[in-house]
Formats: structure tokens, C-alpha cells, sequence
């Protein structure tokens, strides 16, 4: 099953593919989010459609403390059309520090700042997905024994 994980922001969307057998998830693209609301979920739906997607996991903002953050009623009106117009079940998953440590990992890569900025919502939503898929596999394992 391939799962897809977004970072939505209002400026951009990164995406990030989950391999078929769901253990690992890779950068897909950088979704520009100027245009219409519309654009974006047909682009993200043909995404979907393309790689045969099962699941859509979409970073939801949180405080450090847990509770929802300021962006969190943004997120969940978008992850509400979102599953209208791709017609896939949709998961929120808790984003802290994603993008930071998406930065982080980036200026480690030693990339420059303007490459960083075309880059970084797509290693957050890797990161978004990645952990996703981690803790499937973990829970996956704990039936298992």
C-alpha cells in the first residue's frame, strides 16, 4: 500500500511517497500554494492517482505541550476537502519540528539557502510520512510477537 505524506503551508505543499511496501518514505514534490484552492487538490489528486495512493498522512501542527497549534483549524478545513475531492482516507499526524529539522538536515547537506527554500517542504513532508510509517511498522511488530 503507498502512502502519501503532505506539509501543507500557505506559501507551499511538499509531498512525499511512501515506497509500496510502506517502510520508507521519499521527497516527490513542491507544491506551489498561490493559486486556487481547486488547483492544488486536482494536482494533488493526480499525484495520487499516478502513484496509486491508499492514504494520505497530512502534518497537522501541534504546540510543544500537545495541543493544537494556531495553523491546526487551517489544516483540518484542508484535510476535509482534501479527502471530498481525492476521495481517500486522510490521517493527521503530528508535524513538530519537522520543518526545522528538515532545515536542519539541509544545512548538514551543506545546501545553499535559496536550494534549502525549494526544498524544505518536501524533506518536512518525508519527515511527516516517515514517522507515519515508523510507527505502522513499530505497532506492526508489536502484534507480531
Amino acid at each position: 500500500m503507498r502512502i502519501m505524506g503532505l506539509d501543507w503551508g500557505e506559501k507551499r505543499v511538499g509531498i512525499a511517497l511512501s515506497d509500496p511496501l510502506g517502510w520508507t518514505a521519499q521527497g516527490l514534490a513542491v507544491i506551489d500554494n498561490k493559486g486556487s484552492a481547486k488547483a492544488l487538490l486536482n494536482t494533488i489528486k493526480e499525484y495520487a492517482q499516478k502513484y496509486d495512493v491508499e492514504l494520505v498522512v497530512v502534518g497537522f501542527p501541534r504546540n510543544m505541550n500537545g495541543s493544537p497549534g494556531p495553523q491546526a483549524e487551517k489544516i483540518k478545513a484542508f484535510a476535509g476537502r482534501l479527502s471530498g475531492a481525492i476521495g481517500l482516507p486522510i490521517e493527521l499526524w503530528d508535524e513538530r519540528l519537522t520543518t526545522s529539522a528538515a532545515e536542519k538536515l539541509l544545512i548538514e547537506a551543506d545546501l545553499s539557502r535559496a536550494r534549502r527554500r525549494q526544498v524544505v517542504d518536501k524533506m518536512a513532508a518525508v519527515l511527516i510520512l516517515q514517522g507515519y510509517l515508523d510507527f505502522l511498522n513499530r505497532k506492526k511488530d508489536l502484534r507480531d510477537e
